[in-house]
């Protein structure tokens, strides 16, 4: 992913609300499973880690992404961007690189 398809991104962003926490319980398979589902769907998600969650967000982000087959946009603070194509319902058109 480019710099300039990065700040697209992140510009479609600011406006969403977490539509997914990350609590005490860190990173369950259900959690993924529900991730992979949200990214067919909306392609561009954010998630907002907890203050219970003792886990880094850079890292939980990492692992999600490696997890969902998505790219992290951004960690800021507590609060993460993934992005995914998705494969029936694409609805976000990137800059060209």
């Amino acid at each position: 992913m480019t710099s300039k398809q990065r700040a697209y991104l992140k510009g479609l962003a600011m406006n969403l609300d977490p539509i997914f926490r990350v609590g005490k319980s860190s990173i369950s398979p259900e959690l993924c499973e529900g991730l992979r589902e949200a990214l067919e769907a909306r392609e561009l998600i954010k998630i907002a880690v907890l203050n219970n969650c003792e886990d880094d967000p850079k890292e939980l982000a990492q692992l999600i992404s490696e997890r969902t087959g998505s790219e992290t946009v951004q960690v800021i603070g507590k609060r993460i961007i993934l992005y995914k194509e998705s494969k029936t319902k694409k609805t976000i058109e990137l800059p060209r690189a």
